[in-house]
């Protein structure tokens, strides 16, 4: 992504009849689109003095504060224009839903187009990583009764943390077992808890898998050289 001024960006922008941009909204964290707004000039101006976003509201005909009454901001992280100048991406950390309704974001009603068993091959082998990083936001921000996830997000981070470090433990001894079957077991039950742990430090899967990437290209020759003991 280039880093262009706030005066260049708003040159760009091409704004429609009314002086509106669709603005479309997305989970710095999870990737997923969290709702489609409208700004203007003022209120993306105001979006980048506040760091939440604002939006005009064409059916009230005013501006409006996301959150400010809810509580539900959205952090933002950064903002984009796309190549025609027409449409921006804000991708943000949101304080809670996204939608009116309660749920995370205000795009789950839809149907599946192609196979289920196509979207699971080769070509995404970890598309239930993804599936885990949206329930998991989902939980944390919903919070529904009875929940596993909604457990550990209400007792904190210490509560989160032991069972980290539980589930390490059970790994190593299942791996000392040399049971394949009790280390897949254990071995997801860490994945699991870790990607809440990431998920309630508010760090980006994206982030850590960036960094291993980043290992893999080491200046010297010694493939992953920054991994060993």
């Amino acid at each position: 992504m280039t880093t262009i001024a706030r005066e260049e960006l708003l040159s760009r922008i091409r704004w429609d009849e009314r002086g509106l941009v669709p603005a479309i909204v997305q989970d710095a964290n999870t990737k997923d689109v969290l709702m489609m707004a409208y700004m203007n000039e003022q209120s993306l101006g105001l979006t980048l003095e506040k760091g939440e976003t604002v939006f005009w509201s064409r059916s009230r005909g005013e501006l409006w504060h996301k959150g400010a009454t809810s509580g539900n901001t959205q952090k933002v992280v950064s903002v984009q224009l796309d190549c025609d100048g027409d449409t921006l991406l804000i991708e943000a950390l949101p304080a809670g839903p996204a939608c009116h309704t309660g749920e995370y974001t205000c795009f789950f009603d839809g149907m599946q187009v192609g196979e289920k068993g196509e979207r699971a091959g080769a070509a995404n082998r970890f598309a239930i990583i993804e599936t885990l990083e949206r329930t998991i936001a989902e939980r944390e921000h919903e919070r529904p009764e009875g929940a596993y996830t909604t457990y550990l997000f209400d007792k904190g981070v210490d509560k989160i943390l032991k069972k980290v470090g539980e589930e390490a433990a059970e790994v190593i001894i299942a791996a000392k077992n040399r049971s394949a079957e009790e280390l897949r077991y254990e071995a997801s039950d860490l994945i699991f808890h870790l990607l809440v742990l990431l998920r309630e430090q508010k760090l980006p899967l994206d982030d850590v898998l960036q960094e291993l990437e980043r290992r893999h290209k080491p200046k010297d020759k010694e493939s992953l050289s920054s991994l060993k003991d």
